[in-house]
C-alpha cells in the first residue's frame, strides 16, 4: 500500500536511536528513506544487544522501512552533495558543528538544494552555551528535571526505564519536518529543524514545571501519586499493584460507596479534590486498605464497569500479549527478516483511515542497496561503483 509520504526522499545520517527512529517513521509512512553509513563499520548500534544469530535486533527495530548505502562523507563529499540535490530531507544527530566541519552543514547544503529540509537532533540543540556538550538520553532526563520528579520521595532520582528522551526527540523532529514540508509546499523554501533532546524532555515535564511557574513551589518525587488530584496513583493489592484515578466528584462518591465507607463523603478532610490532595497521607492508606482485600484483577473488574480509569501494572510480556495493544492495535507486527528470520517489531502508534504507517521492509544490511540507490539516484554504473569501493569511498 502506498504511504501518505510517498514521493518524499529522506537521507538518514542518524546513529543509534533518536535520528534513526525519526527516519524510520518517515519510512513507515511511505517516504523513500536511504540510510547512509560509514563503509566497513556502519551505525554503532549494529553491535547493540539484544542480538539474534549475531545480528543486532536493536538496530533492526530502529532502521526498518529503509534502504541502506555506505559513503565516507569526507572522501565522498561531492557524491553526498549530488544525493542532497535529489533529496527532500536530511536527518542527522551528530554533535553540533560536526557537519559544518565537513562543509556539509545546513548553510552548505541549501546552496545546492534551497528546498531542503535539514533535521538535526542533539543533546542541547544547535544554540546556547551547552551546544557542544555530549548529550544522550539519560543526560536529557537529568538536565530537564524529569529525573528529579521520578521515583519515591525517600529514594534517589530515577531514570525512566525506557529511552524516553530519545523517543521524545524523535517525535519532535518528525513533527518539525512535517510542518516544514507543508511550509515548503506553499513557499518553495526549505529550512533547518533544530531539536534538543533536553528540550523534548522539558516539554514532557511541563505539567509539573507549570506547578513551579505558577506557584514558586518546586515539585519533587511523588511516587505514583498524581500531583493535582486524589485519590489517584498506585495501590497495592493482594497479589500485586494497580493504578486508580478516583478524584472527580462522581468517582470519589462511587469509590466511597464501593469501599463501604460512605461517611468519607462528609469527612471535612476529603470534601473537595484540593482537600484530598492536601490530606492524601491520610486518604491513601484508607484506599489501599480496601485494594489489599482483593487481587489486582478483582480491583480492576470492580472498578472498570463503573467507568473508573484504572489499570494493572503490566510486565512487557503481558503488553505484547495484550488483546488491545498487541492484538487490536497491532503494535507488534511480525516481519520476515532475511538475516534472522521472523521477528516482531514495535509498530508506529499512528493509525490513519488511509491505512497508516506500516513497517515496509527489514532494516538493510551494511551497504545492501549501494548498487540500486547509486544507480537510480545518480546513474552510477558498475564500473563507477567498483572504483568507489577500491578508493574506500563506499
Amino acid at each position: 500500500m502506498a504511504g501518505v509520504l510517498e514521493g518524499i526522499r529522506v537521507l538518514d545520517l542518524g546513529r543509534v536511536l533518536a535520528a534513526p527512529y525519526a527516519a524510520a517513521l518517515f519510512g513507515d509512512m511511505g517516504a523513500e528513506v536511504i540510510k547512509i553509513e560509514q563503509p566497513g563499520r556502519g551505525d554503532d548500534s549494529r553491535g547493540f544487544a539484544p542480538m539474534k544469530d549475531g545480528v543486532s535486533c536493536y538496530y533492526k527495530n530502529f532502521n526498518r522501512s529503509k534502504r541502506g548505502i555506505t559513503l565516507n562523507l569526507k572522501e565522498g563529499k561531492e557524491i553526498f552533495l549530488e544525493l542532497v540535490k535529489k533529496a527532500d530531507v536530511v536527518i542527522e544527530n551528530f554533535r553540533p558543528g560536526t557537519m559544518e566541519k565537513l562543509g556539509l552543514g545546513y548553510e552548505d547544503l541549501k546552496k545546492v538544494n534551497p528546498g531542503l529540509i535539514y533535521g538535526s537532533i542533539s543533546g542541547f540543540g544547535a544554540t546556547g552555551p551547552y551546544k557542544h556538550r555530549a548529550g544522550y538520553d539519560t543526560m536529557s532526563q537529568a538536565w530537564s528535571g524529569v529525573m528529579s520528579i521520578t521515583g519515591w520521595p525517600e529514594n534517589d532520582p530515577v531514570r525512566c526505564g525506557a529511552s524516553f528522551g530519545d523517543v521524545m526527540g524523535s517525535l519532535h523532529l518528525v513533527i518539525g519536518i512535517l510542518a516544514a514540508l507543508r511550509y515548503r509546499d506553499r513557499t518553495g523554501k526549505g529550512q533547518m529543524i533544530d531539536i534538543s533532546l533536553t528540550d523534548g524532555c522539558v516539554v514532557a515535564a511541563q505539567s509539573m514545571i507549570q506547578v513551579y511557574l505558577a506557584t514558586g513551589k518546586v515539585p519533587l518525587k511523588n511516587g505514583n501519586r498524581y500531583t493535582s488530584s486524589a485519590p489517584g496513583g498506585g495501590y497495592h493489592t493482594k497479589d500485586g499493584y494497580c493504578v486508580i484515578n478516583g478524584s472527580a466528584p462522581k468517582f470519589w462518591a462511587m469509590l466511597c460507596e464501593i469501599m463501604g465507607k460512605p461517611e468519607l463523603m462528609e469527612d471535612e478532610r476529603f470534601k473537595t479534590n484540593a482537600l484530598r490532595v492536601q490530606n492524601r497521607e491520610e486518604l491513601d492508606p484508607i484506599v489501599e486498605a480496601w485494594t489489599m482485600t482483593m487481587t489486582t484483577d478483582e480491583v480492576i473488574d470492580t472498578l472498570l464497569p463503573k467507568g473508573f480509569a484504572c489499570a494493572p501494572i503490566l510486565n512487557l510480556d503481558q503488553v505484547v500479549a495484550n488483546e488491545q495493544i498487541g492484538g487490536a492495535r497491532n503494535m507488534f507486527p511480525e516481519i520476515d527478516d532475511p538475516e534472522v528470520g521472523k521477528m516482531r517489531f514495535t509498530n508506529s502508534a499512528i493509525k490513519m483511515t488511509t491505512g497508516g504507517p506500516e513497517i515496509r521492509c527489514p532494516a538493510p544490511t551494511l551497504g545492501q542497496h549501494n548498487e540500486e540507490v547509486y544507480a537510480s539516484w545518480l546513474g552510477y554504473g558498475s564500473e563507477r561503483l567498483i572504483e568507489l569501493r577500491e578508493q574506500g569511498v563506499i
